[in-house]
């Protein structure tokens, strides 16, 4: 088997507006970003975007023994990859635009937790609205939706259009300290109760 880091730029180089990153999350990101994962119960955790897992290694350390993770993976490589990598980790090969459709296959209607690892400043501001108009609808009362972005790519359109946006579509955005130690520095957004 590949290793991670070659299995994440061979994606990145064949698709650089889908993965929109150079390696995998750093640990410290990971951990943050997978901090809303329920650790009592029988959660329902969603990963959009787990690339090579490194995010959906962290979900698992918190989630409990009942609880389920679906990550949805758009790129065939990296399905293939998380399914080797990863056998405990439930992975849908899909697009997250259709996140509804691809969810229903496998009987999730809701979600405590939505966990995002996809590159929102690439992304036009229609699709953008269209993926979170998915996870607001996904999401139960007390759940969370966490996502990230590259400090460097603040100042770029799709980085502010999707800031508004996450002001626009949720009560509560709580946006974190830079990580430096993942490559590139990014925040955490952790986002709660959509208005829908």
């Amino acid at each position: 088997m590949t290793s991670p880091y070659q299995t994440f730029l061979s994606a990145a180089l064949r698709r650089p507006a889908t993965i929109g990153a150079v390696a995998p999350s750093s640990t410290g990101l990971a951990d943050l970003l997978a901090a809303v994962t329920p650790t009592t119960g029988r959660p329902v955790v969603v990963e959009l975007g787990p690339g090579t897992g490194s995010v959906s290694e962290a979900i698992q350390r918190r989630l409990p023994s009942d609880g389920r993770h679906v990550a949805v993976e758009i790129d065939p490589e990296m399905v293939v990859y998380l399914r080797s990598a990863h056998p405990k980790l439930e992975v849908a090969h899909g697009d997250a635009a259709d996140l509804r459709a691809v969810l229903e296959g496998r009987g999730v209607t809701c979600a405590d937790a939505v966990v995002s690892g996809l590159p929102w400043s690439l992304f036009r501001p229609e699709r953008q609205r269209q993926i979170l108009d998915h996870v607001a609808a996904l999401l139960t009362p007390g759940g969370a939706f966490t996502t990230f972005a590259y400090r460097h790519a603040g100042a770029m359109a799709g980085a502010r259009s999707f800031h508004r946006l996450l002001d626009a579509m949720f009560d509560e955005v709580i946006v974190s300290h830079t990580v430096w130690w993942n490559m590139p520095p990014a925040r955490i957004y952790v986002c709660r109760r959509p208005l829908l």
